[in-house]
């Protein structure tokens, strides 16, 4: 049986990048050519990198990215925008949980909660992050985003989703968010790629600074800078807030 992450991006390419919080893309790689220091040498995994949009930004800007996904259709969509523009970007079919990569990159990007925090069990998502810190050289650098626990304890998930939801996108019906797990359940109701109405339940982490500081400390990052991720303008000045939905982890080996 599939996962309901699974399910949802079966057949949501060109859905997927009309969605609200698909429109940052700029601004976010804005970010990561900072971080990288301008490198254009280095080579940079994107991680649950759906229809390969940081991908593709970050190779139309001269960078060497490698582009790994679990949906096929995601991937499909990402290579048909790639070869329209002539950019040579591997994009892999891969499980998150099961990177095959060792020490190979300088870089790891998973933003928009590429693969983490989807998976159904804690377990699962630290495989995740144990697969990036792996795939990187020492020094090596991953930045990534995640919902930021500190966001339910103050405010409703479901109010939020449901102002930022535009016309045509994926709206969420029903959450609840469970204290003991700090897992929110509720019902993503949208349309795929062929017209189909679809309503499937899911089920996402939440974490807390101090559970992210540890779990990739106990990975082997020497340093873990948390900061509030603002839609396309990433930013090492936003200090962490209850306010932010998502939170921007910059680690490094």
């Amino acid at each position: 049986m599939k996962q309901w992450y699974e399910a949802l991006f079966e057949n949501y390419g060109k859905k997927y990048d009309s969605e609200c919080f698909t429109q940052g893309t700029i601004g976010e790689c804005d970010f990561i050519e900072q971080e990288a220091g301008r490198d254009r040498i280095i080579r940079i995994l994107d991680i649950g990198c759906g229809t390969g949009r940081h991908s593709i930004e970050l190779a139309r800007r001269g960078y060497n990215v490698t582009g790994v996904d679990l949906s096929e259709s995601q991937l499909a969509r990402a290579r048909e925008k790639a070869a329209a523009e002539r950019l040579a970007i591997p994009f892999l079919k891969h499980d998150a949980r099961e990177l095959p990569f060792a020490n190979e990159f300088a870089l790891a990007v998973m933003l928009c909660e590429g693969a983490f925090p989807l998976m159904e069990t804690d377990e699962m998502n630290y495989q995740i992050l144990a697969g990036a810190a792996r795939s990187l050289k020492s020094p090596g650098k991953f930045i990534f985003t995640t919902l930021n626990g500190l966001f339910p304890l103050f405010h409703s998930v479901k109010d939020f989703l449901a102002a930022a939801v535009a016309e045509g996108n994926a709206t969420y019906e029903g959450g609840t968010f469970d204290l003991m797990t700090f897992r929110e359940h509720s019902t993503t109701v949208f349309e795929d790629d062929d017209g189909n109405k679809k309503k499937l339940a899911c089920n996402e982490r939440y974490y807390v600074p101090p559970e992210i500081t540890w779990l990739l400390k106990q990975l082997g990052f020497k340093s873990v800078d948390i900061f509030g991720a603002k839609l396309g303008a990433f930013s090492r000045t936003d200090r962490l807030t209850p306010d932010d939905f998502e939170m921007l982890v910059i680690a490094e080996k």
